[in-house]
């Protein structure tokens, strides 16, 4: 009798952490969440942002990275080199990347004026493993078009978890723009080089009045 009570509590258990593990999430919702806790953050600190804007990579570390693959991201703009690099090598570049990209998207979000922003409409996910899912910025001036960020969203094979991996900002792809802005050092001076110059890219302050760069 004990036995098969341990079986029966062994079976549940099972299939309550296989549910979670498989656990769907909806990306459209959780980019609706995002985009509400960044702007509402950012307009909530909005006198702190202006007196240090170094402030919006803590905002991108705890609103937005939690919805993005970065390990997807940095493998799929390491592309081949991914698989000749060591463990210790992948380990300083994931995290040199992440650095990475918190400086990036805060650089980004430093040129948010108080646009109003409208998040896509869901839509039938059945069968999809990759959505992309379009943010609008509206601008003030109703003569100016709404600039256009389409964030990419990839279903994990193994998790079923969706989460975000890349971002199209008026037509042009990060990871794209990455992959061949950086193929150049990968092939002359490997992974070490690579992640050397991430690292020095990660550490630079936000600027508003900066033109990206990196």
């Amino acid at each position: 009798m004990i036995t098969r009570f341990k079986q029966t509590i062994f079976l549940v258990l099972t299939l309550v952490f296989s549910a979670t593990a498989f656990a769907e999430n909806n990306p459209y919702n959780e980019m609706q969440v995002a985009a509400d806790k960044i702007f509402n953050t950012m307009k909530s600190q909005s006198s702190a942002i202006k007196a240090n804007p170094d402030k919006l990579k803590n905002i991108v570390r705890t609103d937005l990275l939690p919805y993005v693959q970065v390990k997807y991201a940095g493998a799929l703009i390491l592309g081949n080199y991914y698989k000749s690099a060591t463990d210790a090598q992948r380990t300083a570049y994931f995290n040199a990347f992440e650095n990475y990209l918190v400086q990036a998207f805060a650089q980004a979000l430093s040129m948010y004026n108080g646009q109003t922003y409208q998040v896509e409409s869901a839509s039938d996910l059945s069968g999809k493993n990759l959505i992309s899912i379009r943010i609008l910025l509206i601008q003030p001036d109703k003569n100016q078009q709404p600039l256009r960020i389409d964030f990419q969203w990839r279903k994990n094979s193994v998790t079923g978890e969706w989460k975000a991996y890349d971002l199209i900002a008026e037509g042009v792809s990060m990871i794209t723009t990455k992959q061949n802005e950086w193929s150049t050092i990968l092939r002359q001076d490997g992974i070490d080089a690579l992640t050397k110059q991430l690292t020095d890219l990660a550490n630079r302050k936000i600027d508003p009045n900066a033109k990206q760069k990196g």
